[in-house]
């Protein structure tokens, strides 16, 4: 799935993400840290990975999207 990175907190490695629909959907530093990044700027595309639906949704990974 492809979201859009709108907060990032270098100090805790959290924030948070924009999904297409404009949803906000938090990850913590276990999400950031699979993902192998050093940095997240907002407006970034980045690729997620999830898991659980609606109010569960829990983002497991953050990755920069490539093509």
């Amino acid at each position: 799935m492809q979201a859009t990175a709108y907060t990032y907190d270098p100090e805790s490695r959290s924030g948070q993400v924009l999904l297409d629909d404009g949803t906000p959907v938090p990850f913590d530093a276990a999400a950031f840290d699979a993902g192998g990044l050093r940095l997240l700027r907002p407006g970034q595309r980045v690729r997620i990975e999830t898991e659980g639906e609606g109010d569960g949704l829990r983002i497991t990974l953050v990755t920069l999207q490539t093509f």
